[in-house]
């Protein structure tokens, strides 16, 4: 995220608790069954738990939430009540003195604190996600895994995944200093934007490399089952509680095994994360169009489906950023 943060959409453009609920029950009626939401950051809407409330409803198997934590802690026992079945945190880093300046702001304990306070509530499994990069927190594999031997939490570390990763444009770049543990590292950043592609690029790390760091620490990784598990490939470590995964969306893609579209914030339903074809619900909806009507466009979307990313042949995805797409 940018140091100074996103554009914001214009309200009107988002859809309302009720516009998402209706989306959702239709898509429900053509054989979805599992529905995440993600942002951006989801809690910061002050409707959230009615739109929860309003999915439950319709009686999906599973109803989950991706978030960076911050809010979770005041939100967690509502969110329980309205119907929230698991949640997934966002955790780059397990050191205070790092979190900051790779998340932009805030502090590692209101996050920490929102994971306890959803596993009281009754919430999980509780996932946390984690965003290996190379001289920034792959160091931390080891520590990540150690967390599942003490409590029943599910690390699960995805591969940076660069939006526009074929581009080689490095003019303009400011820096971020992040500690590494040996002291400051600079990372380049594009002036008014995220860290540059071929920076992105240079911090890959593969879910390989991650694996033998966490076994050389603590001794082999054996498969495990977790329900609901998605993309992730999973182990356990030997006398764990939780279980550790890796999205290896880049080393070895996971194409072949998506069935996930995707509906940003402001109505427009997707295909897949990593290319730019998305379809306007939102209009159609406010303009009249009838259960049908909705369920032939999002069947359409189903129906083109890529099946693969081409970021590796140079695919372009520049329509979005993933805060306005959701991860």
């Amino acid at each position: 995220m940018p140091e100074e943060g996103s554009p914001i959409s214009p309200k009107e453009e988002l859809l309302s608790a009720d516009e998402f609920v209706r989306i959702v029950r239709i898509a429900v009626d053509a054989g979805i069954r599992k529905v995440r939401l993600t942002g951006g950051e989801p809690l910061v809407r002050k409707d959230l738990v009615d739109i929860v409330r309003g999915i439950a409803a319709l009686g999906v198997d599973d109803l989950s939430l991706t978030t960076n934590g911050y809010l979770l802690e005041g939100l967690a026992p509502a969110l329980a009540l309205a119907g929230l079945t698991r949640i997934n945190v966002s955790v780059d880093t397990l050191r205070p003195d790092r979190f900051k300046a790779i998340a932009r702001r805030g502090e590692s304990e209101s996050v920490f604190s929102g994971i306890a306070a959803a596993r009281a509530a009754g919430i999980g499994p509780i996932k946390v996600n984690c965003v290996a990069m190379k001289g920034v927190n792959d160091d931390e594999a080891a520590d990540f895994a150690a967390w599942t031997l003490r409590e029943e939490i599910h690390v699960r570390f995805i591969e940076l995944m660069p939006i526009r990763w074929n581009l080689d444009d490095t003019a303009g770049f400011d820096s971020l200093s992040v500690h590494n543990g040996n002291g400051l590292i600079q990372l380049r950043q594009s002036q008014g934007s995220m860290l540059s592609d071929v920076q992105m690029r240079r911090m890959f790390v593969s879910s390989a490399d991650l694996r033998q760091a966490i076994e050389t620490v603590h001794g082999p990784l054996s498969p495990a089952e977790l329900p609901t598990n998605g993309p992730a490939r999973t182990y356990r470590l030997s006398g764990g509680l939780g279980t550790v995964g890796f999205i290896s969306q880049i080393s070895s893609d996971l194409c072949e095994k998506c069935n996930r579209i995707r509906l940003t914030s402001d109505g427009f339903l997707r295909p897949c994360l990593m290319s730019d074809g998305e379809l306007d619900l939102r209009t159609p909806m406010r303009t009249g169009a009838s259960d049908e009507e909705i369920s032939r466009l999002l069947h359409h979307v189903v129906d083109h489906k890529p099946e693969r990313h081409y970021l590796a042949e140079g695919q372009k995805v520049t329509g979005r950023g993933m805060s306005q797409i959701g991860g």
